[in-house]
């Protein structure tokens, strides 16, 4: 693919104006755009129909966002444009009219920094152009602070005293907040034998390091077919990142990178190669458990830093190595390394809630604005308060607001606060929500249930940093991080014209999926056993043991209430428990049903199953039509935007065609 050039070195640019280049084969359209942006005091620097030609004025033109339409003329698409406009650093925004699932799913992987849908509406392309460079400032300037961080942190490994592998393991847990990995590999090339170290992320914050003989019994090959398999692999030169495809065929030409793959489940890596004293190649690998971890965004990081991995390179590893040097001190100093993460009330080692607890400890530092997305009862309060507890805010308030619990009529008073005399019963001054926890952190749970009108003083808030007392004569500044949280689809309700967009894309600067229990089901002992341990505590009695038939019971639960239906069920059978061992526990009815429900030999469908079925028996009765007389809409008496929604969110569409 063709690269554009990063040159800095460009003609200074208009101060009042920011320019934008639109990617679009239709030409009305393309125009349309051109006179809302123009008219908008937006610059305008052309307009392209294809791959090839906005790559032509990209390179002369240097916009500072693009437009870009998924299918364009040509054999390259909009995605692969994306691409390439993203490792430039170039923001962009998708524009597109009916596209499939599939594409759309390649569309987000790409990160744009917004995504509107033809015909669009004036009022969105400029809502979403403003939240794009927003969130693109908010980028570079994050990167910005990335980098300085990690020189930090690995200025600190270097001037400790730690010997090798312990440095190793030092800057596993370090490394682990700018790059995630499940594996690392590190080593000098060769090309006699495998002599390269890992590192295993074993848990939260514990990690253990790999020896070539280690990883032989692992792999379950000889030291000599271990050294073998390496002598036929080819080195990479230049840093690359291998996944989907990339990487299938990267494992006929590296043979080792697929026996590692192979062994610890991998599905994308990282290959990052220093040179030590110009005439070695000493290679960081980083390996994935998930598809399309890695991004350019990381390699760039690293390669700012070269010469700093170099540093660390040539203090830390040994001069004479022995892959049985200081065992007993690598234990004992691991012990000191393992410190408290600070993710207090949060249970769980499973690899869902390993990304989880990455997410926190990335965003914690900043004061960006997270989501927390989840079903209900998953602990989304916990997430916010492990962000509060490691960011620099801890010791200032973490004001928690129930958005859904909140009266219509008090709501700007309880958040804003009012002047005394401001309204009838205003007796005395309030002081809201966002002024008590000025220094500190707002988490504004079930975000989705907060009504339109406050949506829009909310916005306004995130926007100006400034609030005004109901009755007050002035604003004052304030300074409070957002988290927010829900349980709701907030794309849907954006769609349904409940949620407002631009509060939408202000809030999902950072978004964090909590999983639901029955996606974490190795995590229900510890849970189980916590909740155990805390209410036993809480009766004066010792904690009982579970029996396995009773562990067998809750693993087995789908648990639709997530974490906050178990803590219940095991409350219940404490107190159903007169012995030292919880023998069975006590489900609901419809708790049996669904324990039961994998040994029996007909299928009980959920309201959503059955919900889909019926609408897609109305629609091959209809033909497919939605809207219109005789259509699937009228039959079910759903307006056809409804049916629509509900249509996509129940993934019907591909069994109609």
């Amino acid at each position: 693919m063709k690269t554009v050039s990063n040159d800095a070195t460009t003609l200074p640019k208009s101060v009042s104006k920011k320019r934008i280049l639109i990617v679009e084969d239709q030409f009305i359209e393309a125009h349309d755009l051109q006179l809302i942006l123009e008219k908008a005091n937006y610059e305008v620097i052309g307009i392209a129909r294809s791959v090839d030609q906005a790559l032509e004025q990209i390179e002369v033109e240097k916009p500072d966002l693009v437009f870009l339409d998924i299918m364009l003329k040509g054999n390259r698409n909009g995605i692969d444009l994306a691409q390439i406009l993203k490792e430039n650093y170039i923001g962009f925004i998708f524009i597109s009219a009916n596209s499939s699932k599939k594409i759309l799913d390649q569309a987000k992987i790409t990160q744009p920094y917004g995504f509107i849908v033809k015909p669009f509406r004036e009022q969105d392309v400029l809502t979403t152009l403003e939240i794009a460079f927003y969130r693109q400032e908010y980028s570079l300037e994050s990167q910005l602070m990335q980098q300085m961080q990690l020189q930090k942190d690995m200025n600190e490994i270097l001037n400790s005293n730690l010997k090798w592998e312990n440095a190793l393991l030092a800057f596993g847990r370090m490394i682990q907040n700018y790059i995630s990995f499940d594996y690392a590999e590190v080593g000098f090339a060769n090309t006699t034998h495998y002599a390269n170290i890992g590192i295993m992320r074993r848990n939260i914050d514990d990690y253990q390091i790999i020896s070539a003989e280690k990883f032989s019994k692992i792999a379950d090959i000889s030291i000599k077919e271990l050294n073998e398999t390496y002598r036929k692999s080819k080195i990479d030169l230049e840093p690359v990142i291998y996944s989907e495809e990339s990487l299938i065929n990267n494992f006929q030409t590296a043979p080792i990178k697929s026996l590692i793959s192979h062994n610890f489940g991998i599905k994308s890596y990282l290959v990052f190669p220093v040179s030590i004293e110009t005439i070695q190649r000493f290679y960081f690998t980083f390996y994935s458990r998930n598809f399309n971890v890695y991004s350019a965004e990381n390699l760039k990081l690293l390669s700012n830093l070269e010469n700093t991995f170099a540093q660390f390179v040539t203090k830390m590893y040994p001069k004479t190595t022995s892959d049985t040097d200081q065992k007993e001190t690598i234990i004992k100093e691991v012990k000191q390394l393992n410190k408290s993460v600070g993710f207090e009330g949060i249970i769980g080692n499973s690899p869902q809630m390993i990304t989880v607890f990455d997410y926190i400890r990335k965003v914690a530092p900043s004061d960006t604005s997270v989501l927390v997305l989840g079903e209900s009862g998953t602990g989304k309060e916990k997430i916010a308060q492990g962000i509060h507890a490691l960011s620099p805010r801890k010791d200032k308030p973490l004001i928690i607001i129930n958005c859904g619990a909140i009266p219509e009529n008090l709501a700007e008073s309880l958040l804003f606060g009012h002047e005394k005399g401001a309204f009838t019963g205003a007796v005395d001054k309030r002081i809201g929500k966002f002024e008590l926890a000025d220094g500190g952190t707002i988490f504004l749970d079930e975000i989705g249930e907060m009504p339109l009108e406050l949506q829009v003083k909310l916005l306004r808030v995130l926007q100006e940093r400034e609030i005004e007392r109901i009755g007050g004569r002035s604003s004052m500044k304030i300074d409070v991080r957002i988290i927010a949280a829900t349980n709701k689809n907030l794309e849907e309700e954006v769609a349904a014209g409940r949620f407002r967009m631009d509060l939408y894309y202000r809030l999902h600067v950072f978004p964090i999926l909590v999983p639901s229990l029955k996606k974490r089901k190795e995590d229900i002992p510890d849970l189980a056993n916590h909740f155990i341990k805390v209410y036993s505590e809480k009766m004066g009695r010792k904690a009982p043991n579970l029996s396995d038939f009773a562990l067998e019971q809750i693993i087995n639960y789908n648990w639709p209430g997530n974490i906050r239906e178990l803590e219940h069920v095991m409350q219940r059978a404490i107190l159903l428990t007169d012995g030292n061992t919880i023998k069975e526990i006590e489900l609901s009815t419809s708790s049996k049903m669904h324990a039961e429900q994998a040994s029996e030999s007909f299928s009980i469908k959920t309201i959503l199953e059955n919900e889909r079925d019926y609408i897609l028996y109305i629609l091959k009765k209809c033909n497919g039509k939605i809207s219109g007389a005789g259509g699937a809409a009228e039959i079910l008496d759903i307006h056809p935007s409804t049916l629509n929604s509900k249509i996509k969110k129940l993934e019907i569409k591909r069994e109609l065609n």
